[in-house]
């Protein structure tokens, strides 16, 4: 038999039964987030009025809590890594002091279409609504996730867009030789009322001083060091100088008044990483862009030392070597017989004890076969005296000798050698600018420009070596002259100026000075 089947309606309780008190319902927690794009005045008029009015906004609404204002000035929408009152609020949401967030449009929020989705999906998995005021958009709305894609792609879009009219800016600055560079922290330049760079005199005394005394042979610590002793300044105002700080200082073109323009760039606009430019983009060198403070012939011979010292190889295996300058004769005596450098060493020999010179191969090599001798540090110095005063008192031998050297430099080559090459560099510039913006291949332009480049490079060293020779030779000439009588002891500082290697043999030492002159002693037993 078949049952009627009942139904009974159960109606929801009533909330406001007579009698009863009314259940009062929460608030709702209610923030705003605010963001203008850049520092100008405009903008931060925009920003200041942005506050202002979604203070009142949710203050004015009876069913809303103000949690807040969370506004970022001047930082840009295409991550949120910079966004400190953004990250902020985020993490106010994941407190729950937050239920729903009211911005002024999606550009506003993110620009970024991956970040975008990511902190509303985050937000709407906690229960909090975000409401886009322009697009009229409320996330927790059925349509709010589809309708808020496609208005994120298009912020997405527009910040590219953006990016990219601002980098085609610059590269048109960078083609016309316009150079941008932060004069706040450039040792030795300021900018004068037209955006120029100009030299500032005291920052500038800093900078020939770093070039001379590397130079001199002093090694990037040392001039850190003493640079730190002498109360000076980084271009930061930091009282630490870090080798890596002068190496870049001694490798900046732009200390002889030129300029390389995109030395990096930026991947892509979501991340704004910026990237060494390996050749992936152009780059753009612009010679005589501003007064130098360093004579390009000294730039270049600072070059050839970074090279030669990051290039030390020695003994006859061929062995690298560290750089050392802690003394004048660290890394410049050698051994005759292994090709090693000698070095010094506190020796204790039988309970006595000296400071002595000892060819590393010995120190180092268990079982070595190199027999070269141990050298007292008196005697060594010694010799390097005796080598000085040789050189005294032949003076006018010597003066004479020396003279003809500098004649013989200066004959070796011409600065003009560099002439044609700028002109022809001048005419593929413009063929290959010409090409650029019609579109045509300019690959066989770009390698051409290369090749004579590097061409000019090699030009210049030659050059900046011939400088370096003709400068060592004058600068021991002028001591010649000078020294009226003979040294009577070892000066760490003359040795650094004057000596370019001492070798030492069996019985004998060869000390070799900058300008060329070799004189040869028995070692003193």
């Amino acid at each position: 038999m078949a049952m009627n089947r009942s139904v009974t309606v159960i109606p929801a309780r009533a909330r406001n039964r007579t009698g009863e008190k009314q259940e009062e319902k929460p608030k709702l927690k209610v923030a705003a987030y605010c963001r203008v794009s850049t520092d100008s005045e405009e903008q931060a008029s925009s920003y200041d009025v942005q506050v202002q009015h979604y203070t009142s906004y949710i203050e004015g609404n009876t069913e809303w809590e103000f949690a807040g204002i969370f506004a970022d000035d001047g930082i840009s929408g295409t991550n949120t890594k910079k966004r400190e009152e953004f990250n902020r609020m985020i993490e106010a949401c994941m407190a729950g002091n937050i239920d729903m967030i009211i911005t002024k449009s999606i550009s506003r929020f993110a620009r970024n279409t991956l970040d975008c989705l990511k902190y509303i999906r985050q937000l709407k998995d906690k229960g909090i609504a975000v409401f886009f005021e322009k697009e009229n958009i409320n996330t927790m709305d059925s349509k709010g996730e589809i309708m808020l894609t496609i208005m994120a792609s298009l912020a997405q879009q527009e910040s590219q867009s953006l990016s990219q009219n601002v980098r085609l800016g610059i590269q048109h600055r960078y083609q016309q030789g316009e150079i941008q560079v932060n004069h706040n922290r450039f040792l030795g330049y300021t900018k004068d009322e037209n955006k120029r760079l100009v030299i500032e005199s005291t920052g500038a005394e800093v900078v020939k001083r770093i070039y001379r005394e590397y130079l001199e042979g002093a090694s990037l610590l040392q001039i850190a060091r003493g640079l730190e002793a002498d109360g000076i300044l980084t271009a930061a105002n930091k009282k630490k100088w870090r080798p890596e700080t002068i190496k870049k200082i001694l490798q900046n073109e732009k200390y002889i008044g030129d300029a390389l323009l995109q030395k990096t760039y930026t991947v892509d606009f979501l991340s704004n990483k910026r990237v060494v430019n390996n050749g992936i983009v152009p780059q753009y060198y612009v010679e005589n862009s501003h007064e130098p403070i360093i004579p390009s012939e000294i730039f270049m011979q600072v070059q050839e030392e970074l090279v030669r010292r990051a290039n030390l190889y020695t003994g006859k295996s061929g062995k690298k070597r560290v750089y050392s300058s802690k003394y004048a004769l660290s890394s410049i005596v050698y051994c005759s017989e292994c090709g090693e450098i000698y070095r010094r060493v506190h020796w204790n020999n039988r309970g006595c004890r000296s400071i002595v010179w000892r060819c590393v191969s010995r120190l180092e090599e268990k079982g070595s076969d190199c027999s070269s001798p141990t050298i007292n540090e008196e005697v060594l110095k010694a010799a390097v005296v005796k080598a000085m005063n040789e050189v005294l008192s032949k003076k006018e031998t010597f003066l004479a000798v020396l003279k003809e050297n500098i004649v013989t430099v200066l004959n070796e080559g011409s600065d003009k050698a560099t002439v044609g090459i700028d002109e022809k560099l001048e005419e593929l510039q413009k063929e290959l600018l010409r090409r650029a913006n019609s579109k045509e291949k300019y690959e066989d332009v770009a390698d051409e420009i290369y090749r004579l480049r590097e061409l000019k490079q090699s030009a210049m060293v030659d050059n900046a070596e011939r400088e370096g020779k003709r400068k060592r030779i004058a600068e021991m000439a002028e001591f010649i002259d000078e020294q009226t009588e003979e040294l009577e002891e070892y000066d760490e500082q003359l040795a650094r100026r004057l000596i370019e290697k001492v070798t030492i043999f069996e019985e004998r030492f060869k000390v070799e000075f900058k300008s060329g002159v070799e004189i040869e002693s028995e070692t003193q037993k």
